[in-house]
């Protein structure tokens, strides 16, 4: 019996009706991908992407060489120097970060006591050589200036769950 219902099966292929009815049917549902260049999807507040130094509304840096986030980067991809200003306190002469190293983990972010260091809402950095994905002091400012306004409102709407 089992013999012949198989038999029967593939006789009229049903296997391969009942495949082409899911895939039918497929065709009419909404489609779940995007169309990625022109069309967005929603990005989380903790969203962790490209690297940018802020500054206070004044102007100044906000880093103070702690070097808290270099001492936590488990990749090690956080250089900084610092040297200190005329009025006593400390500020960075060199902030650099590798983003060949860099693994995104965003403690550097967490261990920041002054949120001076932040990876911003930019997914689309890529480069064509290697050297531009070494950042310093100046390009993590330029970004910070370039994203601020997101940050800010990222962190804002963080803020209850930190």
């Amino acid at each position: 019996m089992v013999k012949l219902d198989r038999a029967a099966r593939g006789l009229f292929l049903a296997e391969l009706v009942r495949g082409l009815s899911l895939t039918f049917s497929y065709m009419f549902r909404p489609r779940a991908t995007i169309n990625y260049p022109y069309e967005r999807s929603p990005m989380s507040p903790r969203f962790r992407g490209e690297h940018a130094l802020r500054r206070y509304p004044n102007g100044e840096e906000r880093c103070i060489a702690c070097k808290l986030c270099e001492a936590v980067c488990p990749a090690l991809a956080i250089t900084i120097e610092a040297e200190p200003r005329e009025d006593g306190s400390r500020r960075t002469t060199r902030y650099d970060i590798d983003m060949t190293k860099c693994i995104y983990c965003g403690l550097c972010q967490e261990a920041c006591p002054v949120d001076a260091i932040v990876e911003g809402p930019n997914l689309e950095f890529a480069a064509e050589t290697r050297e531009e994905l070494f950042y310093n002091k100046e390009k993590l400012l330029a970004n910070g200036d370039r994203w601020e306004a997101l940050i800010a409102a990222n962190i804002a709407a963080d803020a209850p769950y930190r």
